[in-house]
């Protein structure tokens, strides 16, 4: 029978093995536009923010180093996508927010995109394993648990 440790390592190296594998199947797919994968989750992640976020917020749910996100930032503002505000409480710190064109741009790719992720997803789980997947992976980030609203089109 095999310890813990090596079932917890065995888990990790199937969850990363599945989540590169998903990553390159939907780098491959011809969603994009003129957006890359990097830049569509920052405009996903500043899409649920309910205001302007500091780059530190953003910075935890985007896997960038804070350089790298401060200089996608700054293409996306350039690009008309973001808009980048001096922080009111702090005027060091600054707070980024999608623009009109930015959210266009993210439910328009997002659309696509859930659709993506909704075919690889069923492919190979059932309901009840996709249900088992999310809590696990929420109890793995101490996430709560998510209110669904299966109407949402534009959630990855």
């Amino acid at each position: 029978m095999r310890d813990s440790r090596h079932l917890a390592n065995d888990a990790w190296e199937a969850l990363l093995s599945a989540h590169a594998a998903a990553m390159k199947q939907f780098a491959a797919e011809d969603m994009w536009q003129d957006l890359s994968m990097r830049e569509y989750d920052v405009l996903y992640t500043l899409s649920k923010c309910p205001e302007p976020a500091r780059l530190g917020e953003l910075n935890r749910h985007v896997l960038l180093s804070q350089p790298a996100l401060s200089r996608l930032v700054h293409r996306l503002a350039g690009r008309g996508l973001i808009e980048c505000q001096a922080d009111p409480a702090d005027g060091r710190g600054v707070r980024v927010s999608l623009t009109d064109a930015g959210r266009a741009a993210q439910r328009q790719v997002g659309r696509r995109h859930a659709r993506s992720v909704a075919r690889a997803m069923t492919a190979g789980l059932s309901p009840a394993e996709l249900r088992q997947l999310e809590a696990i992976c929420r109890k793995l980030s101490r996430q709560p648990a998510a209110a669904h609203d299966d109407n949402q089109d534009t959630r990855p």
